[in-house]
């Protein structure tokens, strides 16, 4: 398949995947625009930033005006933890919306992992809710669905590493023991741009996720060996996730608004069923311990030029 050059759009572009995503797209060769609630966000060198919030529809004309391909990364947990639901619903409807009205022909969102017949968390159910409605809208939607992204900066990430660093001891509920498939930054951002790149994958939805299958005690304990630090889990019955959430509200720097939909939705299962999207796009995918390492070396870079 050949490489596109016509402007795509990045919504979420300031975010753990848009960052990333709006440099990888540039490396290509694609031009990109880069979708700001701030005006005066900084993005990456040769992205065109255009100011423009999904939650008001008065302000995403200029965004759309000649794209048609867009990126939907957006998702409301950032803000307060209450209504977020709310808020995606209302940035789906008014995207779709506006995309309609500029003629846009394909989007490409990223979601996540989680059966509709489970009782899922307010985060996932949010996150299938957004894909329902971007579905419905008269363009291609490309729906991936991922389980926790191991990259520094993810919330996912942040959240295991800080409580292997400062928790030697955990005292924690049974979700420990919930199988899921990480899958590294890279890989998913490697995934985002082959679906650009590959017609194909217009209108379908693909489970996407790592070589492993893991729970999140051996995530942890994988991650204290890297580290090489002692850490002792001991599972509960009476610690439900919401309650473990305040502790890990605590001692993680992610904020509360995101740590506690994530914790909530860790009694969810979240692994690939079905593997179809490795027919098409066969990329190389990274272990866990690597994508650990990566991480790490990547926030040591980070703070050193800090200093």
């Amino acid at each position: 398949m050949g490489l596109t050059q016509a402007k795509v759009l990045v919504t979420g572009a300031t975010g753990f995947i848009g960052k990333r995503l709006t440099a990888a797209l540039l490396e290509k060769g694609i031009p990109v625009r880069c979708l700001m609630r701030q005006p005066d966000t900084v993005i990456p060198s040769g992205a065109e930033g255009i100011f423009g919030d999904l939650l008001d529809i008065s302000t995403l004309d200029e965004a759309f005006r000649g794209i048609e391909t867009a990126y939907y990364l957006v998702h409301a947990m950032g803000g307060s933890r209450a209504g977020f639901e709310h808020r995606d619903r209302k940035a789906a409807e008014n995207f779709v919306a506006v995309a309609e009205k500029w003629g846009l022909k394909r989007v490409i969102y990223l979601g996540g992992l989680g059966e509709e017949n489970d009782s899922l968390s307010e985060h996932l159910a949010s996150r299938l809710e957004v894909a329902k409605i971007l579905k419905r809208g008269a363009f291609q939607t490309t729906y991936l669905r991922a389980a926790v992204i191991i990259g520094a900066g993810g919330a996912s990430f942040e959240m295991i590493r800080a409580l292997v660093e400062r928790l030697p001891v955990m005292i924690t509920p049974r979700w420990v023991s919930t199988r899921c498939q990480p899958i590294a930054v890279n890989d998913v951002i490697a995934y985002l741009v082959g679906c650009l790149k590959d017609e194909r994958t217009a209108g379908k939805t693909y489970e996407i996720g790592g070589p492993e299958v893991l729970s999140y005690r051996e995530m942890m304990g994988r991650f204290a060996e890297i580290e090489k630090k002692l850490i002792m889990i001991i599972p509960v019955p009476f610690l439900t996730p919401k309650l473990s959430s305040y502790w890990v509200a605590l001692f993680t720097p992610v904020k509360p608004s995101i740590s506690m939909p994530l914790i909530e939705g860790l009694g969810n299962e979240v692994i690939c069923h079905d593997n179809e999207i490795r027919d098409i796009l066969p990329i190389p995918l990274t272990s866990f311990n690597e994508a650990a390492k990566i991480a790490l070396a990547e926030e040591s870079v980070a703070i050193n030029a800090r200093f």
